[in-house]
């Protein structure tokens, strides 16, 4: 496991990222103290598909007007 101050990660996030996608773990401490780890992605997570967005908001109700007027309509 490499270990890696938040300063480090700060200036060179790109390096740390690739040592990841190699499959090392890095940790990253501020002032010694370890606040978060990176690690690569498991293949659980590596086949998720998205929701398909357009699909999903077409099965939101369609509302005649301008949403802006709403706002100001329901702050006064």
């Amino acid at each position: 496991m490499k270990r890696a101050s938040v300063r480090e990660l700060h200036l060179n996030t790109s390096g740390l990222i690739k040592d990841v996608a190699q499959g090392e773990v890095v940790l990253i401490e501020k002032r010694g103290v370890p606040v978060a780890e990176l690690r690569p992605i498991s293949s659980a997570f590596s086949g998720k598909v998205l929701p398909n967005r357009e699909k999903l908001l077409a099965r939101f109700p369609k509302v005649k007007g301008d949403s802006g007027r709403f706002l100001e309509e329901d702050r006064s």
